[in-house]
């Protein structure tokens, strides 16, 4: 229940932290990408082999040491049917190699819509007598802005399959304090958020004492973060913007209680492009994204020390 499954990983690890595979057709190296418009041309289908190929040899090296990927979908949809499945896989390929898999979709709606939504990324569909898993991701990060309505077809398949969601709370991009640090009654609306957070989440604590309904917060926002781990004790922490959106290891270390746990940072582009920027052989892409993880985890469990 909630995010136990995750936190054993994390604690069997020893790495807070989550590779977000979200890959564009840049990032493959050039050898890679021949050897399917070769084969296909320069063509959507070519190009989402390549990134399936890249997404698998990263895995193969990082799934020992790192306990999570996030892909993110829209990396996988500008490729079409052919990306969506590349989208499927990879989430399946990181299933078999014992990672636990957040789907950023960032999704919301209301009733019948929510209820598609919720079933292809986290629950079944039924095809006759046949009960099928679309995508099988084990969380997806969503926007609460519609409020309950959005969130509770969510939250029941949460309880009977053991999946989390990750609410949009304090989001990492310069521009969010447009609209979430605005007051409601001389409280800003980001932690309105986090309180509903905690209220929808308040029946799926689980052993660790963290709820089924995780928050995003970024981690270019310290202050805040730290504000909201005191506000939300019972709330886990996906925080993006580490490295390159400036985010640092000590700021982030706000976001975990005092045995080292409740949160988990995600770095992106840094790893998937790790071999650019060592420049390095690029047959040794996955090499390079192994030594990038191994770099992250040790700095921020430099200042986030799990008992």
């Amino acid at each position: 229940m909630g995010f136990d499954r995750l936190i054993e990983k994390i604690k069997e690890t020893g790495n807070p932290s989550v590779v977000g595979l979200d890959p564009k057709l840049d990032y493959v190296p050039d050898f890679l990408r021949k050897d399917y418009e070769a084969e296909d041309g320069l063509s959507l289908r070519a190009a989402s082999r390549a990134i399936f190929a890249f997404n698998k040899a990263i895995i193969d090296e990082i799934c020992d040491i790192v306990p999570a990927i996030k892909p993110q979908a829209a990396y996988y949809e500008m490729y079409g049917y052919h990306g969506l499945k590349v989208l499927q896989k990879t989430i399946r390929y990181a299933k078999l190699k014992g990672m636990f898999v957040i789907t950023d979709g960032k999704r919301n709606d209301i009733g019948a819509t929510m209820q598609a939504y919720t079933a292809a990324h986290l629950g079944t569909v039924m095809v006759g007598e046949n009960e099928l898993e679309p995508f099988g991701a084990d969380a997806l990060t969503v926007n609460g802005y519609l409020g309950s309505n959005g969130i509770d077809p969510l939250l029941k398949v949460c309880r009977e399959r053991d999946k989390g969601i990750f609410v949009l709370v304090k989001t990492s991009n310069p521009s969010s304090g447009e609209l979430q640090d605005q007051l409601m009654d001389g409280v800003p609306l980001y932690a309105r958020m986090g309180d509903l957070c905690e209220k929808w989440g308040a029946d799926t604590v689980g052993e660790y004492g963290y709820s089924a309904v995780g928050a995003v917060v970024g981690a270019t926002y310290p202050a805040q973060l730290a504000e909201l781990r005191e506000r939300l004790p019972h709330t886990f922490f996906l925080v993006p913007g580490y490295g390159a959106q400036g985010g640092g290891a000590e700021g982030v270390a706000a976001a975990f209680d005092k045995n080292g746990l409740g949160g988990i940072v995600n770095s992106s582009r840094a790893v998937m492009c790790a071999y650019q920027k060592e420049g390095c052989d690029p047959r040794e892409f996955a090499a390079a994204a192994r030594r990038e993880v191994i770099r992250m985890r040790d700095d921020i469990t430099a200042y986030v020390h799990m008992n």
